[in-house]
């Protein structure tokens, strides 16, 4: 992988990293001021998914060694 493929990963990563971060803080406001469940629980899947991502991109940063 190429030093540029790299860097681009790692900006996707910090830029999805932050969305992550943006969509906990909204699902704790809407909890607290008593928002339908059922948009609670979507807000919810689109964070997981973002996880997800993210999980992806730091596998292909580091890469698998067998010991």
């Amino acid at each position: 992988m190429s030093e540029q493929e790299q860097a681009e990963i790692r900006l996707e990563f910090a830029r999805l990293k932050q969305d992550h971060a943006d969509f906990d803080a909204a699902i704790n406001a809407m909890i607290a001021s008593g928002c339908d469940p059922l948009q609670i629980q979507r807000m919810k899947k689109k964070k997981l998914a973002l996880k997800d991502r993210l999980q992806q991109l730091e596998d292909r940063l580091i890469p698998d060694i067998i010991a």
